[in-house]
């Protein structure tokens, strides 16, 4: 009898996987089919998009914020601007972090559910393999600088930390507070546009180049500091690799 009921909850879990794997798969195609993507590139289509929803604009772009984070090709810069540009600073930062703690979520909860197998439908394996060492650390300051950096990206990594150590309490409150320094500079450039301040719009524009190409150039040594600093976690933690072949036995421990 309990064997019976085991299949059957087993059969059960394996038809809700493959169905989120159909929705997101089908909603992606969907997304590139009918334009979604031009969408998201555009600021004023949505602007009008907003406009159209009156007095329920926040709401959509609540759900804007979250769909760029789970359909993570979809950039969230526009986003950004838009809603410095149509909620001003405060309200502009607090509607964009309540989407992007929203989206970060659900690509956490479904990585967390699903494995690697579903994540690499979505997140390109370079990427995977990139940060796969992120899944054996269990600290959580390493996680922290990686959204709190220009240039990583930060929406593939919410996938990459569902798949690692990290509860759930912690992940919300690391990306959260790692991705707050962007939003905020990316509501107050839309709230630049909206004055009309070009000039301000401009320096901020540069500054956030210089930042990100500076972190670009020096990314592969970044990198490495990042896995260094792992490694010397783990040694300190007498973290040994049999225990995480242990626990993660799907996923290769990086070479220290």
């Amino acid at each position: 009898m309990q064997e019976n009921h085991g299949k059957r909850g087993g059969n059960h879990w394996i038809i809700v996987k493959i169905s989120a794997v159909v929705l997101l798969v089908g909603g992606g195609f969907l997304l590139y089919e009918s334009g979604v993507l031009k969408f998201f590139l555009s600021r004023q289509c949505i602007l009008n998009y907003l406009d159209s929803l009156g007095p329920f604009a926040f709401i959509g772009f609540i759900a804007l914020q979250a769909a760029q984070v789970i359909f993570a090709p979809i950039p969230g810069e526009v986003t950004g601007l838009v809603g410095g540009y149509l909620f001003g600073l405060f309200w502009g930062t607090l509607l964009s972090t309540v989407g992007l703690i929203l989206g970060s979520y659900v690509a956490f909860a479904l990585a967390r559910a699903f494995g690697r197998p579903f994540v690499e439908r979505f997140v390109d394996k370079a990427i995977l393999d990139r940060f796969d060492y992120i899944l054996h650390h269990k600290g959580i300051f390493l996680v922290f600088l990686l959204f709190l950096i220009p240039g990583f990206p930060k929406d593939y990594l919410c996938f990459v930390v569902g798949l690692g150590h990290l509860s759930t309490r912690q992940f919300l409150i690391v990306s959260s507070v790692g991705r707050f320094f962007g939003t905020a500079m990316l509501t107050l450039g839309g709230g630049f546009l909206r004055c009309h301040q070009y000039e301000r719009f401009g320096i901020l524009v540069l500054v956030a180049l210089v930042l990100t190409v500076g972190m670009l150039a020096c990314r592969s040594r970044l990198e490495r500091w990042l896995l260094a600093l792992h490694c010397r976690s783990s040694h300190a933690l007498g973290e040994a690799k049999t225990k995480q072949g242990t626990s993660l036995s799907t996923f290769n421990t990086p070479e220290c």
